[in-house]
């Protein structure tokens, strides 16, 4: 897994293309949080907070993870290295794993600017430092989370798919359902006392609970079993083609 971990961590960052993402990433985020007039503007809003910013953040990464997972396992499969992959002395579980790891990284390390804005907003706080912590890092926590089951998505998306803009496509589609879609269905109370069940499928309400600064350990490990069904279905998947 190890080996597979830093091949990928490689092939990210040796061309550059991880490099280019986050700065991407931190640059969209600043434009909309500092110099678009919108409702995501940090001086409009007026307030010291980051909230903005972590209702913002999960639609960038809908786009972002599933474009560094697409690759994953599609590329292998098109380019013929997946076979290869196959006659080496690593179970397809490590293979999965190290995927997922390398995607998670590149993830998070493209919230890693956004510490940035919160050293400004803390700073220009009145009084200074005027900003509820345990909101903001509880933010962050579910941020990462909601990272690794975008990531996690985002291999079984590559592991369905044969090319890379399938890959794409259906994991920007997964992640939007998963996050989107189910709360967006749920809110037009189409099944009565149902709709409680179908919303709480959806990562939304699972995320949003994290921004108001509660770590509830049945939101934690709602996301950990998506994310170990996810890659477990993408090993099923992956099994298939051997």
């Amino acid at each position: 897994m190890i080996a597979i971990f830093r091949k990928e961590l490689w092939t990210f960052f040796g061309n550059w293309s991880a490099w280019f993402i986050i700065a991407a990433f931190s640059l969209i985020g600043s434009l909309f949080l500092f110099f678009f007039e919108n409702d995501f503007n940090l001086f409009d809003i007026g307030t010291a907070t980051l909230q903005s910013y972590f209702v913002l953040a999960p639609w960038l990464l809908m786009f972002v993870i599933p474009a560094v997972s697409m690759k994953s396992l599609a590329e292998e499969e098109q380019s013929g290295t997946l076979n290869w992959l196959f006659s080496q002395p690593v179970k397809i579980s490590e293979i999965i794993a190290g995927k997922f790891l390398s995607v998670l990284i590149v993830g998070v390390l493209c919230i890693i600017p956004s510490l940035v804005y919160f050293c400004t907003v803390y700073i220009l706080g009145v009084p200074k430092g005027n900003i509820d912590l345990g909101a903001t890092f509880g933010s962050y926590f579910g941020l990462v989370l909601l990272i690794a089951v975008f990531s996690a998505v985002g291999i079984l998306a590559s592991s369905l798919s044969q090319n890379q803009i399938m890959a794409y496509l259906l994991g920007v589609f997964l992640c939007f359902i998963f996050y989107f879609g189910i709360e967006q269905l749920a809110s037009y109370k189409l099944l009565g006392g149902a709709d409680y069940i179908l919303s709480n499928l959806g990562f939304y309400q699972h995320f949003i609970a994290f921004t108001r600064g509660l770590i509830d350990t049945r939101d934690v490990f709602y996301f950990l079993l998506v994310i170990v069904l996810s890659l477990f279905l993408a090993k099923i998947f992956v099994e298939k083609k051997k």
